[in-house]
């Protein structure tokens, strides 16, 4: 019952192409299913496809299949432009100027356009469209919500720190909650890896023996040669505390990597039961990295990049860095001092050189909560902000009331977006109640 199709749109483009001077269209992926879909008069359940390949989230986001049944909605999942399939310059997509038309007004557009297409062309012109999204997804919800009500009629915008987005809003509580997470756990492991650190830092002060030793601790497919290779080992790590952190589901997934049930547990398991400090501490981020390869191939698992929290790898990786270069703020680096982790900083000044040096942009960085409205959204109605408590992004997201139409659900138990995932027997309570008070505000709305 599941169709993929290819929007209405077609491409084209000549090899040259001044993209001021000539209408172009792309061709923009999406997933639909209509298997329990009331023609006369069900509404449009739309997911706002974020950074990636839209079949992940498709699967990714089984309440929204769940519970389509019950209000017989039309289910369609659009992709992100310059994401996945949807490039709209094929192979050049990531090169200069065509990455300039990435950007998220561009992206809401289409979405917006493609919404007002597919109404007239199913001739329900009428029904309602509640937008869903988790995490950037999320955000992209609710920002049509602002930017659209003539379109979007409600939303549930899961994980989405929209807060995070103005500029005066604090951006250093990421780490310390990846950070908390481990130590709720164990104390000792919270110790442990702040004592595996401060090891490192000593044997890397110590010259090319002590990388030597740390290359061996680690199992890196390349040696450590100087402090540069060094602290893209220390990224590396931080980035697999965190995906494991932010991924903290009570059963095994495959979303954004293969990773175990609750794989912090897992993570402080290995910790708390290694014969050494930085044995520990390898096998902690091989829970996220794989700890059956023989060798860690840190520059292909780990790129740098203007977000702190991760861009991931390929072309999808080279789109969020750009984005996080332009519109989207990023969380401030680790401190060692409200966090377990090394001194990693980054902040605007750091942010600004980086994408100087790599797109030759500045970032606008009041210019997201100009245009999205930042923290001021409460002239907004008819959305639903949910976040889990053990998520890390939940300090720059909606955790309150607003107002009647505003309203905050907590996830309790829950990890990034977990009330959007398929329901599942190992399912925390909190995030079962969670989505009982989603779908009877979405009732409230849609009746």
């Amino acid at each position: 019952s599941t169709n993929i199709k290819t929007a209405i749109t077609s491409f084209a483009h000549p090899k040259t192409v001044n993209i001021r001077q000539f209408h172009i269209t792309f061709k923009q992926y999406y997933l639909y299913q209509d298997e329990s879909w009331d023609p006369k008069g069900g509404p449009i359940f739309f997911y706002a496809g974020n950074e990636g390949p839209i079949e992940g989230f498709w699967t990714a986001t089984g309440f929204v299949h769940e519970i389509a049944p019950q209000f017989g909605a039309f289910v369609v999942f659009p992709e992100h432009r310059f994401y996945g399939k949807s490039l709209p310059f094929g192979a050049d997509s990531f090169k200069p100027p065509y990455l300039g038309l990435l950007t998220i007004e561009q992206a809401m557009a289409d979405f917006a356009v493609f919404l007002t297409a597919l109404k007239e062309q199913l001739n329900v012109t009428q029904s309602k469209v509640i937008a869903f999204g988790g995490s950037y997804g999320g955000m992209l919800a609710a920002y049509m919500r602002f930017k659209y009500p003539n379109i979007i009629d409600g939303c549930l915008a899961s994980s989405a720190p929209i807060h995070m987005q103005d500029i005066n809003s604090p951006r250093d509580f990421f780490f310390q909650h990846v950070t908390q997470n481990f130590r709720d756990i164990n104390e000792k492991c919270y110790d442990s890896v702040k004592m595996a650190f401060q090891k490192m830092n000593n044997l890397s002060a110590s010259g090319p023996s002590g990388l030597r030793v740390i290359s061996e601790e680690f199992k890196l497919c390349t040696a450590l040669e100087d402090d540069k290779s060094y602290q893209h080992l220390l990224g590396w790590i931080r980035s697999a505390f965190t995906v494991m952190a932010v991924l903290n589901y009570p059963y095994p997934t495959g979303f954004m990597g293969n990773l175990p049930g609750f794989p912090v547990k897992v993570g402080c398991e290995f910790i708390m039961n290694s014969t050494s400090l930085l044995e520990g501490l390898a096998n902690a981020a091989g829970v996220f990295y794989n700890n059956s390869l023989q060798c860690y191939d840190i520059y292909s698992e780990f790129i740098e990049c203007s977000d702190p929290s991760g861009c991931g790898s390929g072309p999808d990786a080279i789109a969020w860095d750009y984005q996080a270069c332009t519109e989207l703020l990023s969380p401030r680096g680790s401190n060692s001092v409200t966090d377990m982790f090394p001194v990693l900083p980054w902040n605007p000044e750091l942010r600004a050189a980086y994408c100087q040096k790599k797109y030759g942009i500045t970032p606008r960085d009041n210019w997201t909560a100009v245009q999205f409205w930042g923290q001021n959204i409460k002239s907004a109605s008819n959305i639903i902000f949910s976040n889990g408590n053990l998520d890390p992004w939940m300090g720059g997201g909606v955790n309150e009331d607003l107002s009647e139409s505003l309203v905050s659900v907590a996830v309790i138990g829950g990890a990034h977006h977990l009330d959007l995932r398929s329901s599942n027997q190992l399912d925390p309570p909190g995030v079962v109640l969670a989505r009982e008070k989603e779908k009877a505000i979405l009732r409230q709305w849609l009746s």
